[in-house]
């Protein structure tokens, strides 16, 4: 079981092709979770995430600022309270297009 502040959860770096980017793992297979993980991604101003593709789908739910989803050459606005599914295989980058902080929920399976 874990009950805790998001924000004592360490914030990383995003590495690779990222621009701006952190994240929080608030659920992982650290805390025994056997199924998926959920991440709180931190993206500034400006600040993308690197595009990419995977054999898994993942849900997002954007909780601040706005910015854009582009899933396989297709732009899609985001904004606060915004529900994304990508789906496996599709390649995919979040971008923020706004003056202040994009966060948003991330939840992946483990395989």
């Amino acid at each position: 079981m874990k009950v805790i502040d998001y924000h004592q959860v360490p914030l990383e770096e995003v590495s690779g092709e990222a621009k701006g980017v952190k994240v929080r793992w608030l659920i992982s297979d650290k805390d025994k979770a056997k199924n998926f993980a959920m991440r709180l991604f931190e993206v500034e101003a400006g600040g993308f995430t690197p595009a990419h593709s995977h054999d898994w789908e993942h849900e997002v739910f954007v909780l601040e600022g706005e910015g854009e989803v582009n899933i396989e050459g297709k732009v899609y606005p985001i904004k606060k309270d915004s529900v994304v599914l990508v789906e496996p295989a599709q390649k995919h980058t979040f971008k923020n297009t706004g003056g202040s902080m994009l966060k948003f929920l991330c939840l992946i399976p483990y395989k």
